[in-house]
């Protein structure tokens, strides 16, 4: 390497050991981009114009939306974690870790969510916002499929990213109160432009969520007390 791009780099105390901490900063933002540009149901009109007179496009385009997020937020940084970072997933939250604590968490928390999320989901706000396929309010036979496709696909994707890879990726660079910062910090700015009461609230879910994850050792339940979320929502808005 060059010597004055050798002290270029000394100057921003870059660490070779740390370039995998430096790799998932980077792509954070540029997933997310490319996510919140291409990966939506607007970006499924775009690229498929033709679809949009199917009378069930915006089904399509959901799914789609979670499948595009599923491959940018789940299988890219589990092939990175296994070939570049030559480590299980079980080090970035896979495992069951403490059950006894997590299992209290689910408890405690589960009927709190049930209660906000019943009133929340009375708020114009968020009845325009969810669910994110409208044809689901009346074609009730498609709720399964777009449920099924919710939690598999996005939601899976969202806890493995924000509270696996970036968390348990960035604890040991910064400690485990800041890596919960930093991840709390991104999955907040992925809610830009949803209802004000959900992008507040998500500062504290990511938060509470990301102390649960690490201690605990896992992802699973936080990922099941926001699968609780998300779903109640929908169908307190449909069958309201």
């Amino acid at each position: 390497m060059n010597k004055k791009f050798e002290i270029f780099l000394a100057g921003l105390d870059f660490e070779k050991k740390d370039i995998n901490t430096y790799i998932i900063l980077l792509i954070t933002p540029l997933f997310l981009s490319i996510y919140w540009y291409f990966g939506t149901v607007r970006g499924f009109g775009e690229f498929f114009p033709v679809m949009k007179e199917n009378p069930i496009f915006d089904l399509y385009g959901a799914i789609y939306q979670y499948a595009f997020f599923f491959f940018f937020m789940f299988i890219i940084p589990v092939i990175f974690i296994k070939t570049v970072m030559k480590k299980s997933l079980q080090d970035f939250g896979c495992g069951l870790g403490d059950k006894k604590f997590g299992l209290i968490f689910l408890l405690i928390v589960i009927p709190v969510i049930a209660v906000v999320i019943y009133f929340s989901a009375g708020m114009p706000d968020v009845q325009k916002e969810y669910p994110i396929s409208k044809i689901i309010m009346t074609k009730h036979d498609l709720i399964i499929w777009h449920e099924l496709s919710y939690i598999l696909f996005y939601y899976v994707a969202w806890e493995f990213f924000f509270r696996g890879f970036m968390l348990f990726g960035l604890k040991d660079r910064f400690g485990g109160v800041n890596a919960i910062l930093i991840q709390t910090i991104a999955s907040c700015m992925i809610h830009l432009g949803k209802p004000s009461a959900e992008t507040i609230t998500s500062i504290l879910y990511g938060v509470v969520f990301g102390a649960i994850a690490l201690r605990t050792r896992s992802i699973w339940y936080v990922l099941i007390a926001h699968i609780v979320t998300g779903i109640l929502t929908d169908l307190f808005i449909i069958f309201r």
